[in-house]
């Protein structure tokens, strides 16, 4: 019986091991929860507190808000995917496509210099990291291209660009003469340098590889446009939209060519209809950014152009009037604007609004100059723009009505031959320019006499 006791009931013996084992495991748990607390260490499983995106995320989103007319939103897309991997050519390159796209809907000298220039770092970024790679160095032949804009980058830099256009563009096809885009990009490079044939051998080469490509048809019919075949142009941007039909710059595009027709047409029924067409696309222009949420200028602005060409000065004014309540701080708004009224001889209009234009206004002038604040009109500060080629209608125009309104107890001659001394100083050698500045001086030195 003892035995049995001994057996089943017999005390644990004191392993010295044991026990010191335990405590090295305690005294480290608890530094570890120490730790934990104050945060030198993470916790396992805790979630991260923003998923980080691939780029692939970003640039797939970027190409969806591309193909929904939403071009800022896919800036921003690719702007993040380049953030995410900044060594990935291909979003460099479609960054750089889509910047240099969107310098279209911009209605400023400044807007569109800043926004191709940025186009150009991101391609020269694509080229940089992939320097072999025929679609890297087509897209910046394109955006070369399009920054080869004498007006806005003057004259030598914008050969230099061209040149240097042509050259990304015999690069890309070397590495790769199937290519679609490189040709076509090609196309519009030689068109630009107006060595038109070659341009159309290009772009039908291009057409042959792939014809569901947006660029091919655009460019096929920027190449048609240079031969005057406008009828053909449209329905090249026709096919274009059949691709992409939520890019509003393509519809401006095929407006413009109707508006061409119609004044160039001899037959007035022909040449209301031919408005009419030109009003619906930029219409639809319209349309697709109120259901993007996109606030875009430019297709009122299309149609005012079409409605003064037509002499419907007032719908025009309307129309103008519509872009400032979107964009009331746009000079070249203003600007515009100016013209209308003065086309419709309100000159006492004209004349607040092209002071807005060139030499700026305080937000309560800003009201005078778009013709009065209506209840969707917000005043705004508005910055002058620099005399140019784009800007030198504005500043001749307001300084004519200046001069033609001016009378002895009321000149504004003072304002009006400084204007015209600025002109002058920069177009002289442009001889229907002087024309109109001379006439103004003219008048000037009559009221002094």
């Amino acid at each position: 019986m003892k035995r049995q006791r001994d057996l089943f009931f017999r005390k644990p013996a004191t392993n010295p091991y044991r026990i010191f084992i335990l405590l090295i495991l305690i005294m480290g748990g608890i530094w570890l929860v120490i730790q934990v607390e104050q945060g030198d260490i993470e916790r396992p499983f805790t979630p991260t507190p923003t998923p980080t995106r691939f780029a692939q995320s970003y640039a797939s989103e970027g190409d969806a808000q591309f193909e929904a007319g939403k071009l800022d939103a896919a800036i921003t897309a690719y702007q993040e995917a380049a953030n995410v991997d900044p060594t990935n050519a291909e979003v460099w390159a479609k960054l750089a496509r889509i910047q240099t796209y969107s310098s279209a809907l911009l209605t400023t000298d400044d807007e569109q210099r800043d926004r191709l220039q940025e186009g150009l770092d991101s391609a020269d970024k694509a080229v940089e990291l992939a320097p072999d790679d025929s679609a890297a160095h087509a897209t910046r032949a394109f955006v070369l291209d399009w920054n080869s804009n004498s007006i806005l980058f003057g004259e030598d830099q914008a050969a230099d660009y061209l040149l240097e256009a042509e050259q990304e563009a015999v690069r890309a096809i070397q590495l790769d003469n199937k290519n679609p885009l490189a040709l076509a990009y090609y196309a519009e490079i030689l068109v630009d340098e107006q060595k038109w044939n070659q341009a159309e051998q290009y772009v039908l080469q291009a057409l042959e590889i792939d014809e569901n490509l947006m660029d091919v048809h655009r460019v096929y019919a920027y190449v048609l446009e240079s031969f005057g075949q406008y009828n053909q142009a449209i329905q090249e941007y026709d096919k274009a939209l059949a691709i992409s039909p939520n890019l509003t710059f393509l519809h401006l595009r095929a407006g413009a060519n109707y508006r061409r027709l119609a004044f160039g047409s001899q037959n007035d029924e022909t040449r209301t209809q031919l408005y009419e067409k030109s009003l619906e696309y930029f219409a639809k222009a319209a349309r697709l950014n109120e259901q993007l949420g996109i606030e875009d200028p430019i297709p009122y602005l299309s149609i005012a152009k079409t409605y003064s060409q037509e002499g419907e000065y007032f719908i025009a004014a309307r129309n103008v009037q519509k872009a400032l309540e979107i964009d009331p701080a746009n000079a070249d708004i203003y600007g515009q604007l100016g013209i209308v009224f003065f086309k419709s001889r309100n000159y006492e209009g004209s004349i607040p609004a092209l002071k807005c234009a060139i030499r700026g206004c305080t937000a309560e002038e800003s009201c005078d100059g778009r013709g009065g604040c209506g209840p969707n009109d917000e005043p705004a500060a508005v910055e002058g723009l620099d005399l140019s080629a784009n800007t030198v209608v504005y500043y001749y125009t307001y300084g004519s009505v200046l001069a033609a309104l001016s009378r002895p107890k009321e000149n504004y001659c003072e304002e009006a031959m400084l204007v015209m001394g600025e002109v002058e100083a920069e177009f002289s050698g442009d001889r229907d320019i002087m024309g109109i500045v001379q006439a103004g001086e003219s008048i000037c030195q009559s009221l002094e006499e």
